[in-house]
């Protein structure tokens, strides 16, 4: 099993988009995907069509007990006639649960990595909320690896920084989450875009990922509870899908130590140059 955490301590930077991206392209790669809503705001769950789950995360989170995540998997509401992953719901009440791990002084850190053991899925993506909280906390210690997803703007790469020390102690004490990479988000064809683009390509060089650009259906898609091929041939929805494939097939490569270097620099990426389609 593979388990990765989608994090910034920074909102609004679309870290559920990224999320339901990579689930869609490692779902119709073949893979077994669940999805792990960590964040109090639920919008993984809105975006693969559940609304209110229950059992949710809260109740994995309410007390340590290891396997319990089993109890609150349901598959998702994406179209059947296309790859679904799984889903432990999010829950708002989940933004209650903080002062409770912050009592418990012995697992407050590791609940989620002892609820989630025994999940035998091929690929577990952990949205993690906006914050460097205990939820936040509890992502990285359940994950093999950790993707830091940020835009194009100005101090950016300060966040991406506080998020990378943060991923680096964890991994200091646990040897894991290991920085799977830095995914630039919602780049579009603006020349502030380009200018922190190539900020963020100097600052971070050899971690960035390939790029997902800015595109109305990507947001339509997740409106709408359905995923991005499901879209047919609305603009722009074929080559984001096309993206977010890449995204995930860097993503499985760096994982594998029989992929080289060179292979992963010859992976599709976006150029700085983008376009913003509406």
């Amino acid at each position: 099993m593979q388990s990765i955490a989608i994090v910034n301590q920074k909102g609004g930077v679309g870290k559920t988009t990224i999320t339901l991206g990579i689930a869609e392209a490692a779902a119709a790669s073949g893979l077994r995907v669940l999805v792990v809503d960590l964040d109090p705001q639920a919008n993984a769950s809105s975006g693969l069509g559940i609304w209110n789950g229950s059992p949710s995360i809260d109740d994995v989170m309410s007390e340590p007990r290891a396997g319990s995540a089993a109890d609150a998997i349901c598959a998702s509401r994406w179209p059947e006639e296309e790859p679904r992953p799984d889903l432990i719901p999010g829950s708002h009440l989940l933004a209650n649960r903080e002062p409770q791990l912050a009592a418990d002084p012995v697992g407050a850190q590791d609940r989620l990595k002892l609820a989630l053991a025994g999940i035998t899925h091929d690929l577990v993506l952990i949205d993690c909320p906006p914050s460097l909280g205990l939820l936040s906390i509890n992502g990285l210690f359940a994950a093999e690896r950790a993707v830091i997803v940020t835009e194009p703007a100005a101090w950016a790469a300060d966040g991406v920084d506080l998020m990378h020390n943060t991923v680096e102690r964890v991994a200091g004490r646990l040897g894991n989450p290991k920085l799977a990479g830095i995914i630039v988000n919602r780049v579009g064809r603006t020349r502030d875009n380009r200018y922190w683009c190539e900020q963020l390509q100097e600052r971070f060089d050899g971690l960035l990922l390939p790029q997902i650009q800015l595109r109305a259906a990507v947001a339509e898609a997740s409106g709408q509870s359905t995923t991005l091929r499901a879209l047919g041939k609305r603009p722009g929805a074929a080559e984001a899908a096309a993206q977010f494939d890449a995204l995930w097939m860097a993503l499985d490569n760096r994982q594998r130590p029989d992929v080289s270097k060179q292979q992963l620099d010859d992976l599709p990426h976006t150029s700085t140059a983008t376009t913003i389609e509406t």
